[in-house]
């Protein structure tokens, strides 16, 4: 015979399984029975319910479209409530322009690197001798370190602002960035016009020496002697700074310095353009997208111009230049200066020239 076992346990055992499907029963109720109202619904009475469930987004939608109202307030755009316009520019800034913005910068230091790391500095060929021609007269000089300078400073207070909640908050924290952002904005909108002063004195100082030619795509189609060992002509500016020249006046003088004169008002006083926001929506990213590209051109150029190539700096700094490198890099223009050859050169090009022979 089984063992009968404790009336108290066998209670338990039914209580707990009556509560197991009374909770069973209750949780498939709550998700049935609510659907049986489709039963006795017309479909009149549910799009009307539907409609009026969704009243709220109906509402802010037709509040996006930008459809213009009544407002006491005077000026542009003051009669639509909510302009969608920023939304998308934040969304363009914030995305677009700020993620293939921020690659572009990193693979122009990236490939600059790397071009030195396998090429290494361009070196002159030729002993020096110690004498130079002159290249740049000191008004030149002043003018391109000025524009220089002003680059450098609206290029880091640029990139501050359009990089600086991913990059420097993490850094500075949100109390330190926001000092630096309006530190930032003050600095880039003074320093601005200056700098466009600058720009504009290069196109009238250069152009008659960046006139493209014949010899310029020559110069390109072998690569200026960046790649191999070859020295193609070139007069006084090479096919590569020809490309850097008309970089900073189209691409910097119209794109960027007039975007950035539009957005701080002056084009608008001076009678072109308008200040509504959706003009200044597309300025903004006309100047943010303009000014990356110039940036990541501008790698290339101050790297050729500085460690890149031997010899170079000294044209931009004491505005004299080795004969040695003149007839290697531009031999067409060194044939028009060769009689102004004298020893009145750098101090760095004598140097060199006494260790060379020192050595020999």
């Amino acid at each position: 015979m089984k063992e009968q076992q404790p009336k108290s346990r066998v209670s338990a055992r039914k209580r707990m399984r009556a509560m197991g499907w009374s909770f069973l029963f209750i949780v498939l109720s709550a998700m049935i029975l609510p659907s049986t109202s489709y039963l006795f619904t017309s479909d009149q009475v549910y799009a009307q319910v539907n409609e009026d469930e969704n009243q709220r987004s109906n509402f802010w939608r037709a509040v996006r479209q930008g459809n213009e109202g009544y407002s006491a307030v005077s000026g542009p755009e003051t009669g639509v409530l909510i302009n969608n316009g920023g939304q998308n520019w934040r969304q363009i800034r914030n995305g677009v322009i700020s993620t293939y913005g921020g690659w572009a910068i990193i693979g122009s230091l990236a490939a600059v690197l790397l071009f030195f790391l396998v090429k290494g500095k361009i070196r002159v060929e030729e002993n020096l001798s110690g004498l130079t021609v002159p290249r740049w007269h000191v008004l030149e000089r002043f003018m391109h370190w000025y524009t220089a300078a002003g680059f450098v400073v609206l290029t880091i207070t640029g990139l501050s602002m359009l990089f600086g909640r991913i990059v420097l908050i993490p850094l500075l924290g949100a109390k330190g960035f926001s000092a630096w952002a309006n530190l930032s904005i003050n600095v880039h909108n003074f320093v601005g016009p200056f700098f466009s002063i600058g720009v504009f004195a290069m196109l009238l100082f250069w152009v008659k020496h960046n006139i493209p030619n014949a010899t310029d795509l020559k110069w390109l189609a072998t690569g200026g002697g960046l790649i191999g060992n070859n020295h193609p002509s070139a007069g006084k500016a090479n096919g590569g700074e020809k490309v850097w020249y008309w970089v900073v006046i189209l691409i910097g003088l119209l794109a960027v310095c007039g975007t950035g004169l539009a957005l701080i008002g002056w084009m608008e006083q001076l009678g072109f353009g308008d200040t509504t926001r959706a003009s200044m929506q597309w300025m903004h990213q006309i100047h943010a997208i303009s000014a990356i590209i110039w940036t990541v051109i501008f790698f290339g150029h101050a790297y050729i111009g500085t460690i890149g190539t031997e010899g170079a700096l000294e044209g931009m700094t004491t505005g004299r230049v080795s004969v040695e490198w003149a007839k290697q890099h531009h031999d067409q223009w060194y044939e028009e200066v060769k009689d102004q050859a004298s020893v009145e050169s750098s101090s760095s090009a004598v140097a060199d020239a006494s260790a060379e022979t020192s050595a020999t």
